[in-house]
């Protein structure tokens, strides 16, 4: 009888302790949930806005183009408005919760950590594998993947067709020996775009995206991939230094990023996206930080504009 009331009740004192252990996940797994909400961000009181310094989007000094728009929201909301500086390799998962690893399109999850932010808009582009964490909003910017070297380089730009896939055709068969320069898990990895199978030689890039057309000018590489907004600030930063070689992508788009849990917050920012496009604010804060965009994405904002 000892041994069975001994048994029955370290057994109880387990289950208890299991008990004890779920109930504090359900809650903790209910408060990150709870914080996800357009309704808990109103309690709160704050926006948390993930955004990494990058390009005009994030020029980290409480500026850029992401900055304000957020801004603009938070107000939009009755809300205030906070920062919360990331990194290429932190930011989905400040937003997410999640560690995870990716290759190619596929993502794999690795384990948890903290929710430090309610969206993400940095001037982050739509890419496959991202789909599968996070819900974008609706486009906040037109962007395509360029091929830039120094202006020395040997390289000439192509000759621009009206057929998109024959550009990037005309491009990739320029590359062959060369070595690119890219930033590994970003919109900047130049597996992302098969460089490697027409003889490119990658060379991912350790430190920040900002820095990555510096570091070819400084003798890292033969050439690099940047984005539309990225290559617009290089051209201006390094006037008569920067060469476009011509596009290595497809026109993409880059949009904010919310939480699968979000989409109420999510609804709210697309409905305050078309409202600033309609009224012209949007336009006019495209002409302050990206004054060129319009030039090269014509399309995109006539129908913004009209």
């Amino acid at each position: 009888m000892k041994d069975w009331s001994f048994n029955a009740i370290g057994e109880m004192s387990r289950m208890l302790k299991c008990l004890t252990c779920a109930c504090i996940l359900l809650l903790f797994s209910g408060s990150v949930a709870a914080e996800s909400t357009l309704e808990a961000i109103k309690e709160r009181g704050v926006l948390r806005h993930i955004a990494v310094p990058y390009a005009n989007f994030n020029t980290g000094e409480g500026s850029g183009f992401s900055i304000e728009l957020v801004k603009l929201f938070a107000d939009y909301l009755g809300v205030g408005y906070a920062t919360v500086t990331a990194s290429w390799d932190n930011v989905i998962s400040y937003l997410t919760g999640l560690e995870f690893q990716v290759s190619g399109n596929e993502v794999v999850i690795t384990g948890k950590t903290e929710v430090k932010g309610d969206l993400i808009c940095t001037g982050l582009t739509v890419l496959p594998w991202r789909k599968k964490l996070v819900l974008f909003s609706d486009p906040v910017f037109p962007t395509q993947v360029w091929l830039v070297t120094p202006a020395s380089s040997p390289l000439n730009p192509i000759v621009p067709t009206k057929n998109e896939d024959k550009d990037v055709e005309q491009v990739k068969k320029l590359i062959g020996g060369l070595e690119i320069l890219g930033k590994k898990n970003t919109c900047l990895d130049p597996y992302l775009y098969g460089l490697n199978k027409f003889g490119a030689k990658i060379r991912f890039f350790d430190g920040a995206l900002n820095d990555l057309a510096g570091a070819v000018f400084n003798g890292l590489g033969d050439a690099t991939i940047l984005d539309v907004p990225d290559a617009l600030v290089a051209l201006k930063k390094w006037p008569g230094k920067v060469k476009v070689i011509g596009p290595v992508s497809k026109r993409q788009v880059m949009a904010c990023a919310f939480r699968k849990d979000s989409q109420d917050l999510l609804t709210e920012f697309n409905k305050f996206l078309a409202k600033i496009k309609s009224d012209g604010t949007y336009i006019g804060l495209v002409k302050k930080y990206y004054p060129l965009a319009p030039h090269f994405f014509p399309d995109f904002f006539v129908k913004v504009e009209k």
